[in-house]
């Protein structure tokens, strides 16, 4: 297993890079996986009209919860082994900071939920509430740094692959980008709830193959 060492303050760490990565490669599959095995077994929901994010509600809510909190921390372990693995080539900077934005707005929406509505839980409005509470905008808020973070991050390390001769991967990454943005702003509110998961399978299935490909790289 590749690690690196690091000495700050007197003090030596060895910290295993490959395991980071994979860290992060899982992010991905837990978020969707965990959030669309509850959109199946929660009776009631709904997925072509609420979002996945209306799960932190209701009695089980608490799974979805730390679905995204999880989800927040094991992109952030992600971040840390881009950032070693890239550090001092092209986007080594940008690239891991970005896909560090992409752990804290995870955490961010999950720990502030959105407000009841599109009918989930039981009870609530059928479609969206005529007011929104402070924790239901910082809620939107931690998702679209996640979710716009990542996109960004895509055309960053697009860059350094095309750098690096990897053509492939350059074209991998900027088709990501383009099919996330075009899928998330598609002009039809009814489908919303659909388009947003996948635009975010779009997203987490590039950060998952880069994250795996990232540590091939560095045992080569």
């Amino acid at each position: 297993m590749t690690s690196t060492t690091i000495t700050r303050a007197g003090t030596t760490e060895v910290v295993p890079t490959a395991t980071l990565l994979t860290a992060g490669a899982a992010a991905g599959p837990l978020f969707l996986g965990l959030g669309l095995a509850q959109a199946f077994l929660r009776d009631g929901f709904d997925l072509s009209r609420q979002p996945l994010s209306l799960l932190t509600l209701g009695g089980y809510g608490w799974i979805q919860i730390g679905n995204f909190v999880l989800s927040g921390l094991l992109a952030l372990a992600g971040a840390a082994g881009l950032r070693r693995a890239l550090r001092g080539g092209p986007a080594g900077t940008w690239g891991p900071a970005l896909v560090a934005v992409l752990g804290v707005g995870l955490i961010i929406a999950g720990v502030l939920r959105p407000d009841p509505s599109m009918g989930w839980p039981a009870g609530a409005p059928e479609g969206n509430p005529e007011t929104m509470s402070w924790h239901s905008y910082g809620h939107g808020v931690g998702a679209m740094l996640s979710f716009g973070s990542l996109t960004v991050a895509c055309l960053v390390l697009a860059r350094r692959f095309l750098r690096r001769g990897a053509r492939g991967w350059a074209v991998f990454s900027v088709l990501s980008a383009l099919a996330t943005v075009v899928v998330m702003a598609w002009p039809d509110q009814g489908s919303i709830s659909v388009r947003l998961a996948v635009g975010s399978f779009f997203v987490f299935a590039w950060l998952t193959a880069v994250s795996l490909h990232t540590i091939t790289e560095r045992n080569n």
